[in-house]
């Protein structure tokens, strides 16, 4: 709110820009005030004064009186509607003739009376603080890893897949296909896929979500005796692992998946395995400039991406009136951060060191 003596030397100064030669809107745009304002201060001649702090206002007609809100605060209390939430409280009271205000005033004073929180035996919901965020520069520095469902030819048979990636490279580093879920099998994939990449040092960073086997204690075990540092998602929240429910979706929208379920465990054994060489070894990723998660993992991505550059230089000097600007960005991708926080001075930070 602008004090009268500032809104008096306000208009003097738009005064004053106007007589110089100044449009009175164009004098109004520089003190951040629009027309109407200033022809509402200097109606009548003299700078009105604003009546809002002085201003009377009355008590609407329709406010509950405090013997109304008391009264609506004693029947929540009582035995019967206790364990209620108002949407329930007030068709019960409408079922036994009485109406004492709309829910929405039930809500509204209970919460100004510090009543409004969780009401019956059921534990209240707890806040679930977002997981820690990561940020992976190099292949194995970051995998993530999830299990999903692949039908079978028998009603309500399911084989599990267990898939493991580096969130970097985007590369399968590991999988397994089982009839159940098992921590047991969780710690055999991981140990076999810290085998094939040569991981010796600890720091690897695993996230997962928080079903049973991720959390099982075969599994944290083989974790802790790797050096593996676990992380999880939040419950029931698919993108704290969005990266593994991305794979997933790759690998069963893609052309080749089976329109037909497995008939048996090796038949899905056997397609995975060559779903995973043509992920690896032949598909484009385009979160990673179109390079395969393999060319990345090995590190040959950058002189790849240089070539594609050069090849747009090239083809730009022989039709220069075909390029408007300049040619694709063909930069390799930097750093990649899994759940990022969301705020926004944390997310300009997050993208500087990302840069």
């Amino acid at each position: 709110m602008i004090s009268p003596a500032d809104r008096t030397n306000a208009v003097n100064l738009i005064k004053s820009a106007n007589e110089a030669g100044a449009s009175l809107k164009n004098a109004c745009q520089v003190l951040e005030i629009s027309l109407r304002t200033y022809q509402r201060w200097c109606q009548g001649g003299d700078v009105k004064v604003d009546g809002r702090p002085e201003a009377q206002r009355s008590e609407p007609p329709n406010k509950l009186t405090a013997d109304e809100c008391k009264e609506i605060l004693t029947v929540c209390s009582q035995h019967a509607y206790r364990s209620l939430p108002p949407t329930q409280i007030v068709p019960l009271l409408a079922d036994d003739g009485v109406y004492l205000a709309s829910e929405s005033s039930f809500y509204r004073i209970l919460k100004a009376a510090n009543q409004l929180h969780h009401r019956g035996k059921a534990n209240a919901r707890q806040a679930v603080s977002k997981p820690a965020a990561y940020c992976a520069t190099a292949a194995n520095q970051l995998w993530s890893w999830d299990i999903t469902f692949l039908a079978s030819t028998v009603v309500g048979l399911f084989f599990r897949l267990y898939l493991v990636m580096d969130i970097y490279s985007r590369k399968i580093v590991g999988w397994e296909i089982h009839e159940n879920e098992s921590a047991c099998h969780a710690g055999q994939l991981l140990r076999k896929a810290c085998l094939a990449e040569g991981i010796s040092e600890k720091g690897l960073v695993l996230h997962s979500d928080n079903g049973s086997p991720m959390k099982g204690a075969t599994m944290l075990a083989t974790l802790q005796k790797l050096g593996v540092v676990p992380s999880f998602s939040r419950p029931s929240v698919s993108n704290d692992n969005p990266y593994s429910e991305s794979l997933f979706g790759t690998m069963k929208y893609t052309p080749a998946f089976p329109s037909r379920p497995f008939d048996s465990l090796d038949a899905a054994r056997e397609w995975v395995h060559g779903f995973v060489r043509w992920y690896n070894e032949q598909h484009r990723h385009s979160a990673i400039q179109f390079v395969t998660p393999a060319e990345r993992h090995r590190g040959d991505d950058c002189a790849i991406l240089a070539q594609r550059k050069a090849v747009y230089e090239q083809a730009r000097q022989r039709h220069p009136k075909r390029w408007s600007g300049a040619v694709r960005n063909w930069t390799p991708v930097g750093a990649v951060w899994l759940n990022p926080d969301n705020t926004p001075d944390e997310t300009d930070e997050v993208r500087e060191a990302a840069a």
